[in-house]
């Protein structure tokens, strides 16, 4: 028994589950010509039970039979040692309530994994490239990059967690018009410190960062510029922009707790990388010329119209440059793609997946995080743009102001599909209303227990934790596992700050509720060893989150 229930709680609760449901319908006898994929789900009411099912519904129509009568059938038949109580509600749903035996024995498996509890193997080491930022290297990354940053990161380091190979890229475009653009720019900024007056044209970068660059390059070329040709001035000033600018972007993210495994140049795509994909898509029939352009069929798996990748001057569009990158990346072997794009890139999916197709690959080798936009407020007023960067708020001046950790927790904190309003007074209030604080706040005050405790924390009587407090702070260390394969599935990181602060509120309540430094010495040190095993599922999501989980506050 006790090997069956460390395999059930190690992440494997659910097909524990699963499996004995199954035979429940096989030792039933139930005329069934196959058994769909079983569903168990938390029910939403907590006196509902632990675990629910609603296949006795799904089965119905196949078994031509009541969903009720099935469910009966499945409870009659379903025997489990983990499980305490079976019953049937409403149509047809079936709960399972379990013993508590199975969450005292899971505090000792937290305790023998340690950092390593909540790791599954729902990947198998299947390889993942998870390619996120991936800004313009022409001006400081933004509050918009800061998002989709941090939810980059945080879904690598999940899909990690859950078994998965990862890579994480930022794609560098550093190659088109907008080169050009920073390199004009700064050019005319270093003639303004030679003494010239300058027009700032209107398709400029006019931030003051490019001041900036221009002084740093007028230190170091003084005014000699000015006897070389155009052209190359020009090439100067836009590759020494470059640089820094790459320079300031690698630091900028460093700072914010994030590293890339690769740093992929688009220049490396031009132009033999380029010529190699449409040579490939001609083999395959999806090439075609007119009008002196070349076009790729992109009508032929879905888009709206073909799209053209080498315009009729023989230069090629952004497009020519995706699907090269692209069909490297496939090339590399990657199992799965994940791409975070921002909302402004939402309607270039269906054509990078009928890129993706036409190489002949499922369409769903792809997958698109689409993140929506950032409202920073403050006293409920939206901020106004940076003056450094002239258009927008940048990353760094919010990571200054709120701190990395709240940073981090705020950007992920909601679903990628909604937008998000990001108060920064909120995000410095040290109270229970900022929900980093709260989170964190949890941490240091178990670190406070142990490290005042009289008694050391010991599992021999686990058997004494019975109060609701205590059973549910157990349900929820239990959960763990299953949040990190649930988030993988979903590609949704923001359950991890949901279940941070679901879990910091049932420590709270057990704290609250009950008292460790007890008369009775056994309870004691149980309720020490599960304080300990709190503390140490509390840091392992922060640690996935990128935030750090202070000692005291």
């Amino acid at each position: 028994m006790q090997k069956n229930l460390q395999a059930a709680v190690e992440a494997e609760l659910i097909s524990f589950l699963v499996e004995s449901v199954k035979k429940a319908i096989f030792d039933g006898d139930l005329d069934l010509e196959k058994v769909p994929e079983v569903s168990i789900e938390v029910p939403r009411e907590k006196g509902h039970g632990d675990y629910a099912t609603n296949l006795a519904m799904v089965l119905a129509g196949q078994a031509g039979m009541n969903p009720r009568q099935i469910a009966e059938i499945i409870v009659e038949n379903f025997e489990s040692e983990i499980v305490e109580d079976v019953s049937i509600a409403g149509p047809g749903f079936i709960n399972f309530k379990l013993k508590n035996a199975w969450l005292w024995n899971n505090l000792k498996i937290i305790t023998k994994r340690a950092e390593d509890y909540g790791k599954i193997d729902e990947g198998k080491g299947k390889s993942v490239q998870v390619e996120f930022v991936s800004a313009n290297p022409t001006g400081p990354l933004h509050v918009g990059h800061s998002r989709g940053a941090v939810v980059g990161d945080v879904m690598a380091s999940i899909m990690e967690a859950a078994g998965f190979d990862v890579e994480r890229e930022y794609y560098i475009n550093d190659a088109g018009n907008q080169m050009d653009i920073l390199g004009e720019s700064t050019l005319l900024r270093y003639r303004e410190l030679l003494g010239e007056e300058i027009e700032m044209p209107e398709d400029v970068y006019g931030g003051d960062y490019i001041k900036e660059i221009a002084q740093d390059l007028y230190e170091e070329y003084d005014s000699d510029l000015m006897d070389r040709e155009e052209a190359e001035r020009l090439e100067i000033c836009r590759e020494y922009a470059y640089q820094e600018m790459l320079k300031n972007i690698e630091a900028d993210l460093e700072e914010f707790g994030i590293e890339f495994d690769s740093w992929f140049s688009e220049r490396t795509l031009h132009p033999d990388k380029i010529q190699h994909a449409i040579d490939l898509l001609r083999e395959k029939g999806y090439i075609y010329e007119k009008e002196g352009a070349i076009w790729f069929k992109s009508t032929e798996f879905g888009d709206d119209k073909d799209r053209v990748i080498i315009k009729s001057d023989d230069s090629p569009t952004y497009m020519a440059a995706d699907m090269a990158y692209h069909l490297d990346k496939l090339e590399r072997g990657f199992d799965k793609l994940i791409n975070v794009w921002g909302a402004d890139h939402h309607g270039y999916i269906p054509r990078m997946k009928a890129v993706i197709e036409a190489f002949g690959y499922e369409e769903d080798k792809l997958e698109v995080i689409v993140v929506q936009m950032v409202n920073l407020l403050r006293n409920g007023e939206k901020l106004k743009m940076s003056k450094r960067a002239g258009s927008f708020v940048t990353m760094t001046e919010v990571n200054q102001e709120v701190g990395t950790d709240a940073a981090r927790y705020y950007y992920v904190m909601r679903s990628t599909d909604s937008h998000l309003d990001f108060d920064l007074e909120l995000a410095k209030e040290e109270s229970s209303n900022n929900p980093v604080y709260y989170v964190q706040y949890a941490h240091a005050r178990i670190h406070s227990i142990l490290d005042n405790a009289e008694l050391k924390a010991d599992d021999e009587n686990l058997d004494l934790l019975t109060n609701e407090a205590e059973i549910d702070l157990m349900k929820m260390l239990a959960k763990f596992p299953e949040e990190i394969k649930m988030i993988a599935e979903s590609r949704q990181p923001h359950h991890l700050t949901t279940f941070a602060y679901d879990l910091a509120t049932a420590f709270h309540s057990f704290y609250n509720n009950c008292r460790v430094n007890t008369d009775n010495d056994k309870l004691a040190e149980a309720r020490l060893y599960l304080v300990n095993a709190a503390r140490q599922v509390l840091k392992n999501v922060l640690t996935l989150l990128g935030i750090s989980a202070p000692e005291q506050m």
